[in-house]
């Protein structure tokens, strides 16, 4: 298959990408919908907190044990198929939890489910990097964290107007995965290109371009901190449930504000600098979180920009993978780019819960700053031992 050029939208490429975010909008809008759905019947069922703890591990284990194996899919049936095959697959699964009530079989249809979503999420954003072309590919990749932030705020809006009862809340997550068939299918024919790199095992690609491999990780950390522990945070600080709940909503509005900015900016400049820049302004936006705590409007504020700024770390990390490395060794830099988000997403709220324990509510801002300081400081070394690469889509180690 002949690759499209790597400089203007065609039809067949905005075909493409088109079918890739279509789809992968919708599952995030069912996903953001599903998982809470789930944790809210089960806590109705009685089942502790612990149990439901453990439930959601085992999403995180099926994506950590079936990260490996996609981009060898990928390869052998070629981007389109193993996309839609995952789909398809999670469209049958999410109304089984409503069809079965014991957790053993709750506990093997999440890892079923979870295994569909993390393959869905690592062939599309392959596919979208392989299409997005060479100069606009921070456009893109803005643009597709945008929609997708917009679906994960859907989510949950759409279920605090439909409620966990009966059947309707799986009617219409399911709906809404099977509609995510229809752009896989309509992009069929844009499937993009899987001629072969310079190969490696997974692990190999976790250090290929480790600044973007190291965002995921940040951003898996960080991220899932402040969206799960900010109510607490707010809780403890002493506002009321509803406004604590409102911070949450703050940080996805952050997220969808920030993307498409960030994503253009990262056309125009060094995107390891960038990565650097982020970094260092979510240290800074974690600060003035804790210094205006005790005025609501401005704590809102402050979060929906540090949350927005973190997440930028995945989309300008994105692109900067995908400026790297083409064909198969994209689609296995793609995979260990989902698995470091993975591992940060296991690391992250784990670390945070035990700083909040010891250091009180600022624990939120003290653990993901220590995380974030981390990053920054690898950045910077990285950026002063490594060249700046000549051109996008150059392959290189930095």
């Amino acid at each position: 298959m002949t690759p499209p050029a790597q400089d203007r939208f065609d039809r067949r490429r905005l075909a493409g990408l088109a079918a890739a975010i279509g789809a992968i909008s919708a599952v995030g809008t069912s996903l953001s919908l599903g998982m809470p759905l789930l944790a809210v019947i089960l806590e109705q069922r009685g089942h502790s907190s612990s149990t439901i703890g453990l439930v959601t591990t085992a999403a995180g284990v099926a994506a950590l044990l079936s990260t490996p194996f996609v981009p060898a899919l990928t390869r052998r049936f070629g981007a389109a198929w193993v996309l839609l095959l995952a789909v398809v697959l999670g469209t049958v699964t999410f109304p089984l939890f409503y069809v079965f009530d014991s957790i053993a079989v709750w506990f093997v249809l999440r890892f079923v489910f979870s295994l569909c979503l993390n393959t869905a999420f690592i062939v599309s954003e392959f596919w979208i990097n392989a299409l997005a072309p060479a100069e606009k590919r921070g456009l893109v990749m803005g643009v597709y964290a945008t929609i997708l932030s917009v679906g994960f705020a859907v989510g949950p809006a759409i279920l605090s107007l439909i409620g966990s009862e009966g059947w309707l809340p799986f009617a219409v997550g399911t709906g809404l995965m099977a509609v995510s068939i229809l752009p896989i299918v309509a992009g069929f024919r844009a499937d993009p290109p899987m001629h072969e790199g310079k190969g490696g095992n997974f692990l190999h690609f976790l250090t290929v371009v480790p600044l973007a491999t190291f965002a995921a990780f940040t951003v898996g950390a960080v991220e899932s901190s402040v969206m799960s522990f900010s109510p607490v945070y707010g809780l403890r600080l002493g506002y009321s449930e509803q406004m604590a709940a409102l911070l949450v909503m703050a940080v996805a509005i952050g997220n969808i504000v920030a993307q498409l900015p960030l994503g253009m900016l990262s056309d125009r400049m060094d995107r390891r600098r960038l990565l650097l820049y982020i970094a260092l302004g979510g240290i800074a936006s974690a600060a003035l979180v804790a210094a205006v705590s005790s005025v609501i409007s401005l704590l809102m504020l402050a979060i929906g920009l540090w949350g927005g700024l973190v997440a930028g770390l995945y989309a300008v990390g994105l692109t900067h993978l995908g400026a790297r490395l083409t064909g198969s060794d994209l689609a296995s830099a793609n995979a260990a780019f989902i698995f470091m988000y993975s591992v940060g997403m296991l690391v992250g709220p784990a670390a945070t819960g035990v700083g909040m324990d010891a250091l009180g509510p600022q624990g939120l801002v003290v653990v993901p700053v220590l995380i974030l300081a981390g990053y920054a400081v690898f950045a910077f070394g990285r950026i002063r031992r490594v060249p700046e690469p000549n051109a996008d889509g150059r392959p290189s180690s930095s």
